[in-house]
């Protein structure tokens, strides 16, 4: 679970290496392949016998793939990989306590909040369009649980996922020609790409599949709050991306919000309604991960 955790966030901070020489929208393509390379041969979905009530959720689900990726890295640019990822948790969060109306879920929703605002700390110099696209991709990572609920009851195991990450790879294959007809796509900014492919999506996969093998979904949530806090240090180190003392106290308060709604959770099935069993942040499933982030 470590090893998913940091290869995530590493994934994350070399692939905004490569920003400026390919732009987020060609790492996130590149990305996108990768994940689709890794996910295709092992899914074995069905193509020719999918039904259009297995598409539609398949289809939702590219798009918040291509959606979600983007936001993400496009806020990671911008406000810097740890904010990004904190606000981005909001997402399971927001999914884990939307409907409830009990006192402690209200609480825990309130802390969240001011959780937010301490890590925020609106203002004239703060960058809203940065912060808006951390919220996107929060509102992303909730749609994805959300339909990769209705997708998974119709298509087993990884299918869903694989068909729409190679949907969404297909989408940004004109990012990928433009590129290289433009003598972009080479050298070091493509392997910092490649290598956030690999690092976000390809060990996520395989580290995740194998802890949920010996370690309880719930257990498995609770190690997932621990992202934000990986993100903020591997943003410090390897993109020098210090954080003042409220952004880390902001992302503290986020953090417990997040393992005491993991924690408080009565049923292994309610942890994986809310998509912390099914999601690794940051990849596309989430992975996060997901196939997340």
């Amino acid at each position: 679970m470590l090893s998913s955790a940091l290869s995530n966030q590493v994934g994350a901070a070399l692939g905004a290496h490569a920003f400026g020489s390919v732009g987020v929208p060609g790492v996130v393509a590149v990305r996108q392949v990768v994940a689709a390379v890794v996910l295709l041969p092992v899914a074995r979905p069905p193509l020719r016998r999918m039904m259009w009530s297995q598409w539609w959720p398949v289809l939702l689900l590219a798009v918040v793939f291509g959606c979600m990726n983007l936001s993400l890295y496009m806020a990671i640019d911008r406000i810097g990989l740890g904010l990004a990822v904190t606000l981005e948790f909001l997402g399971p969060l927001g999914v884990a306590l939307a409907g409830s109306r009990s006192r402690r879920d209200l609480l825990l929703a309130s802390a969240a909040a001011a959780g937010v605002y301490v890590l925020v700390l609106p203002g004239s110099s703060s960058d809203y369009l940065g912060l808006g696209l951390g919220l996107a991709a929060a509102a992303c990572w909730a749609a994805y649980i959300l339909l990769n609920r209705v997708a998974g009851a119709r298509l087993p195991g990884l299918q869903a996922p694989a068909v729409a990450a190679t949907l969404c790879a297909l989408a940004y294959a004109p990012v990928l020609v433009l590129l290289a007809v433009d003598g972009r796509l080479a050298g070091a900014p493509l392997g910092y790409a490649l290598a956030a492919g690999v690092l976000s999506s390809v060990v996520p996969y395989a580290a995740d599949l194998t802890a949920l093998r010996f370690v309880p979904p719930r257990f498995f949530g609770m190690f997932m709050t621990t992202h934000p806090v990986l993100a903020a240090l591997v943003g410090t180190v390897l993109l020098s991306q210090g954080l003042a003392a409220h952004e880390w106290a902001g992302i503290a308060v986020v953090v417990l919000v997040n393992a005491a709604a993991v924690a408080t959770t009565r049923r292994a099935r309610e942890t994986k309604e809310t998509g912390y069993e099914a999601t690794s942040a940051g990849t596309p499933a989430p992975a996060g991960s997901p196939v997340s982030n």
